[in-house]
């Protein structure tokens, strides 16, 4: 069997420079590299769901918006299946068995998860009319990595590229995939997570410097932001604070700008816009010893970030005008995903032993079982 990606994202908004550079990016070089033999690409609305159950509009409005930036950042569909998750049923039902291989106690353990419960509010103990906690945790939110697993061995992959933080939901999937094979029979695929290879780009800040960028938090970069809009962010962006005056020495770690370089900028962009440099280490030295300002340095990354960000607005316009056309590509990846997972679910019940109608051998063997009693 081939190398098959899965990888996706939630539809809750627009996706951002940290979906770009943690696995957009990445996904393009894949798709376009010849190394795999099949590539699903989810939309996962169904995941979603799970802390937006109140809201479906928000998620319903968003799957365009995902669809959009997919192609705008070049994704194929010629290359790449596109679909939603919520239009591939089986997945739902693949989750629902390997629920019995996964205990409370060991989700209530992974590190993502609890994370996660964190940075959306949940809380168990949360008092009546708390707004900064919302009361209880979603069965489907606490299990989403059983989701998550039912969503990658639906489709044998074996490479799941994604962020450092995934990395515990990616052994997750290990661990259901090594137990369902141990009591049924070497049935499912164990997959392998595909980090970023720049370590810039494990997880690129927000703008704000806190250590994730998160719609939520409104410290993001989106991928459809105006040349105008990606100036203004820039300009407001975290460096250092201790650098108050352009001949003080500057810190680089920690200091968001140079992160944002780290992950975007080449050496040929030096000389492009800004010629006195000849690397961004020259640029991070001068930097350092004092006499160089911040907003010399945020112009550089203001051109490099529009100069990445320009051909995919151009190709996010054009599809903007062929919208009957986008959900046509979703619909036809739904319907090719379904058909690869329903194929997943039919090996996966014969191991089961639940394949009633299909298991000819035990119709018939109980029929002679029964005709013998009547005798």
């Amino acid at each position: 069997m081939g190398k098959i990606i899965l990888t996706g994202d939630r539809p809750t908004g627009r996706l951002h420079l940290g979906h770009y550079v943690g696995s957009l990016r990445r996904r393009v070089e894949l798709q376009n590299s010849g190394q795999f033999e099949k590539i699903f690409i989810m939309i996962a609305d169904a995941q979603a769901l799970t802390d937006n159950a109140d809201n479906p509009e928000k998620v319903r409005q968003n799957i365009i918006e995902v669809a959009l930036d997919y192609l705008s950042a070049g994704l194929d569909p010629r290359k790449s299946t596109l679909f939603i998750q919520s239009q591939v049923p089986e997945l739902c039902e693949l989750a629902f068995y390997y629920m019995n291989l996964v205990t409370v106690q060991r989700l209530q353990r992974n590190p993502t998860v609890k994370a996660e419960i964190t940075l959306r509010g949940f809380a168990e103990g949360a008092v009546e009319g708390d707004t900064a906690q919302r009361p209880g945790i979603p069965v489907g939110f606490f299990t989403y990595p059983i989701s998550q697993a039912s969503d990658i061995t639906a489709f044998k992959a074996t490479t799941v590229p994604a962020g450092e933080d995934q990395e515990p939901m990616i052994e997750q999937t290990r661990e259901i995939v090594h137990k369902f094979n141990s009591v049924y029979g070497p049935t499912l695929v164990e997959p392998e997570i595909l980090l970023p290879d720049n370590a810039a780009c494990m997880r690129l800040p927000g703008t704000d410097g806190k250590a994730k960028m998160s719609k939520s938090l409104g410290n993001c970069i989106y991928l459809s932001d105006t040349a105008d809009e990606v100036k203004k962010k820039v300009m407001g962006m975290y460096t250092d604070p201790d650098h108050l005056r352009v001949e003080d020495p500057g810190k680089v770690e920690g200091n968001t700008v140079f992160t944002y370089l780290d992950a975007f900028c080449r050496e040929e962009h030096f000389a492009k816009y800004l010629p006195d440099y000849a690397s961004l280490d020259e640029l991070k030295a001068h930097y350092r010893r004092g006499g160089l300002g911040d907003v010399k340095v945020k112009r550089l990354l203001i051109a490099v970030l529009n100069e990445t960000l320009d051909p995919i607005r151009a190709r996010r316009k054009e599809f903007e005008g062929r919208i009957g056309e986008v959900y046509d590509i979703l619909r036809a990846g739904s319907e090719r995903a379904r058909a690869a997972a329903a194929e997943t679910l039919a090996e996966v019940r014969r191991a089961m032993r639940i394949d009633y109608f299909e298991d000819k051998e035990l119709i018939e063997e109980q029929a002679r079982h029964y005709a013998r009693q009547a005798e």
